[in-house]
């Protein structure tokens, strides 16, 4: 059996356009000074904690890594960035939900192929995703902080689920959700969340 690389992938705390329930995909909102104050409470669960860090560029993933990383260097790369929800970016989701003339619906509904008005598709997104998951499995364990469309995506394709329906996992906040690449930056493996501890 060839040998797979284990990750964790950790979701950027929360920014005001969370807390407003705006798409914010590639806007590069910074974290809200709620999130400010929890993040310095916690840290990496044991085992995670000297891992490399790899980031998302936007600044609320690499705000959130620098917070875990400690003295570790932090690499980011731009791959790693939100999916683009392109018309959609800033909209209230509600809204976007309530409004008949436009093909946005609650997450369940959403299939491999939804694409936003001048966005990608999940299946574009992971089609981005599988190089830079490559490199990753090649240079070992490693914590990956980035955006809950990406962390979906790679569970999504960890776990076998179809993208289509109630998830099969639960992404949670202030948690690592640790996956297994096999060596070409395939997920193939999901365990489950671990969440972070008090420091």
């Amino acid at each position: 059996m060839t040998a797979t690389t284990r990750i964790a992938l950790l979701r950027h705390f929360p920014t005001e356009w969370n807390d407003e329930g705006r798409l914010q995909g590639r806007t590069d909102v910074p974290l809200s000074p709620a999130s400010r104050a929890e993040i310095a409470t916690l840290r990496l669960p044991e085992g995670w904690d000297e891992v490399p860090v790899v980031s998302s560029p936007l600044s609320r993933a690499v705000e959130t890594a620098r917070a875990m990383a400690g003295a570790r260097e932090i690499r980011t790369d731009a791959r790693l960035v939100e999916m683009d929800f392109g018309g959609w970016e800033g909209a209230v989701s509600d809204d976007l939900v309530a409004d008949p003339e436009v093909a946005f619906g609650p997450v369940e509904t959403w299939t491999w192929h939804l694409r936003p008005p001048g966005g990608e598709s999940p299946a574009e997104m992971a089609a981005r995703l599988q190089p830079a998951m490559a490199e990753i499995a090649v240079a070992g364990p490693a914590l990956v902080v980035c955006h809950r469309g990406v962390i979906r995506c790679l569970l999504a394709q960890a776990s076998g689920w179809a993208y289509e329906g109630p998830e099969p996992f639960r992404i949670r906040r202030a948690a690592i959700h640790e996956i297994e690449l096999a060596p070409d930056g395939r997920p193939v493996a999901l365990h489950p969340p671990v969440k972070l501890v008090p420091r």
